[in-house]
């Protein structure tokens, strides 16, 4: 192959890797998303995405997806080296290709140094899902390479194009699959016409087919990938989210409850506990029929997503009851909120059951009101039963008078009003 052709390939490589690379890594310095970074996220869309977004954020679903990262790169450490190695031994004990051994030599280290940096050096998820793109250019980089110094059409190595698309499709989204599979394709033909003479038709023949091959793969394997990220994506789903209302579930609950009294005992800060009833269910049930029960939920938990801040958590806690984590805040915005949505559900007109649902809600915050997450359960229940023993409909503390229907207006704290900026909750008189 001539030189300048080779040095213009080379070139190309590189400049294409560097756009890659800037595309991840200059958005994020400039406050923007890398259009690279949703390559490997979960493909659902609408509440299914946002239930695991803020499971994720708020690291209800950190652990699992901590073991596939750490399945992944293990996997291609294993993958990578064995490869280097193997591909080392052949070159040197083959003798197939004495005038390029020195390139491929070089090629094999530059390849070893990228999985090291990748994979050992940089920290864990430094790089997200585009890690994956970045992963498979520089993979198609180093096999077109590898084939082209191996002799073009005649090289043993095509079955690296396939490995690399392979297990790419199985990790990534379809359109991302198939950008790939096509640059792996040019990238073979590229090698295949630059790394030897005019080829026989039965090497044109040869080329076409394993082109072919290698696109019919990246479907199937994009295919198959797919299905299974929707399945593991809607059995996280199911295991965090209640299905009748949207929110997180008990289980759900009770986890992010730890990790918020695990990491407030660290920094100091508190936190606030609302848990909420559904007035008169059993009454809505028995009059309009279970649909408006449930359309009383719903309506209740729609109220509770819309008030609350992303890093809250909401959860049905059971049957008619709910409750809201509120981390970073202080009793007095924990009231705040808790009376916001009190007015908010009473405000809602359910044509089903013919009136405006209410909720009992009970405001308790953490330590002062139980240092153990049994011991804040247990408040927060008493809190709530107040409510109701002083007519329902209102807002309490464990050991408080209620207020709501006949309180007092209270300003908003410091951490929820950066949320709902300058609002003042007024209850309603009498």
């Amino acid at each position: 192959m001539p030189s300048g052709a080779l040095l213009l390939l080379i070139a190309v490589a590189i400049l294409i890797n560097i756009g890659i690379i800037g595309a991840i890594v200059v958005p994020p310095l400039v406050g923007r998303r890398s259009p690279l970074a949703s390559a490997g996220e979960p493909e659902l869309d609408g509440p299914d995405r946002e239930a695991l977004d803020q499971a994720a954020l708020i690291g209800g679903l950190v652990g699992e997806r901590d073991a596939d990262r750490i399945t992944y790169d293990r996997l291609v450490r294993i993958v990578s080296w064995t490869f280097i190695l193997a591909t080392a031994v052949i070159v040197g004990t083959s003798g197939l290709w004495p005038s390029t051994a020195p390139q491929i030599y070089v090629l094999l280290g530059l390849a070893g140094g990228f999985v090291l940096l990748v994979h050992e050096l940089l920290p864990p998820g430094t790089l997200g899902a585009a890690k994956y793109i970045l992963e498979g250019t520089v993979a198609l980089t180093f096999a077109t390479f590898l084939v082209l110094l191996t002799g073009g059409h005649a090289s043993p190595f095509f079955f690296t194009f396939p490995l690399i698309v392979g297990a790419a499709a199985l990790v990534v989204r379809p359109m991302a699959t198939f950008v790939l599979a096509m640059a792996a394709a040019i990238s073979y033909i590229v090698a295949s016409a630059l790394g030897s003479g005019t080829p026989s038709s039965i090497q044109l023949a040869t080329v076409a087919i394993d082109v072919t091959a290698l696109l019919l793969l990246a479907y199937v394997g994009s295919v198959i990938g797919r299905e299974q990220r929707r399945t593991r994506d809607a059995a996280l789903r199911l295991s965090a989210v209640d299905p009748l209302t949207g929110l997180f579930n008990r289980s759900f609950f009770f986890a992010a409850l730890e990790r918020e009294m695990d990491r407030s005992a660290r920094s100091g800060r508190g936190f606030c506990l609302l848990m909420l009833d559904l007035d008169e269910l059993k009454a809505i049930n028995d009059t309009a029929g279970h649909h408006a029960g449930d359309a009383a939920l719903r309506a209740v938990a729609d109220t509770i997503r819309s008030g609350i801040r992303k890093i809250d958590v909401a959860s049905r806690y059971g049957g008619d009851e709910f409750v809201a984590l509120l981390p970073e805040t202080d009793p007095t915005g924990g009231w705040v909120l808790a009376e916001k949505i009190r007015i908010g559900v009473a405000a809602r007109q359910l044509d089903a059951a013919g009136s405006s649902p209410t909720v009992s809600v009970g405001v308790v915050a953490y330590p002062r009101d139980g240092a153990t997450a049994d011991g804040l359960m247990v408040s927060a229940d008493r809190a709530m039963y107040a409510s109701k023993r002083a007519g329902r409909n209102r807002v309490a503390g464990p050991e408080s008078e209620p207020a709501g229907t006949q309180g007092a207006p209270v300003m908003a704290s410091r951490e929820h009003s950066a949320t709902h900026a300058a609002e003042v909750v007024q209850p309603p008189a009498g």
